[in-house]
């Protein structure tokens, strides 16, 4: 996984967190592996990842054009643990993961 810092999305979302982004990569707790490479807008704990935030791997980040009823849970490609659950955040009207409790680490990403 191996997106440069140049293709953070600056948008709406990003303004409203104070503009400052960071690229993770989130881990299963279970395993240890890399499950995705994820933009976090503004400070705070994850507690969703939004669907229009995940970089990588294209399969993850393609399921903003399907109807949030035909996504499915996610759930770590190796261990086959349960991350999270498909859902509208309704404040801002946006497709997300609801991550449970305790399930993923993030950890900074590092460019290589």
């Amino acid at each position: 996984m191996g997106k440069d810092s140049t293709l953070l999305k600056k948008d709406k979302y990003k303004s409203a967190r104070g503009g400052y982004s960071r690229l993770f990569d989130i881990c299963c707790r279970q395993c240890g592996s890399i499950i995705l490479l994820y933009q976090k807008d503004g400070p705070g704990n994850l507690r969703r990842l939004y669907i229009d935030r995940i970089l990588e791997p294209n399969e993850l980040s393609k399921f903003q054009t399907l109807n949030i009823k035909d996504i499915p849970v996610l759930k770590c490609n190796k261990c086959n643990g349960l991350l999270g659950t498909p859902y509208i955040y309704k404040k801002e009207k946006r497709k997300a993961f609801r991550v449970r409790r305790d399930s993923v680490i993030k950890r900074l990403h590092r460019k290589i």
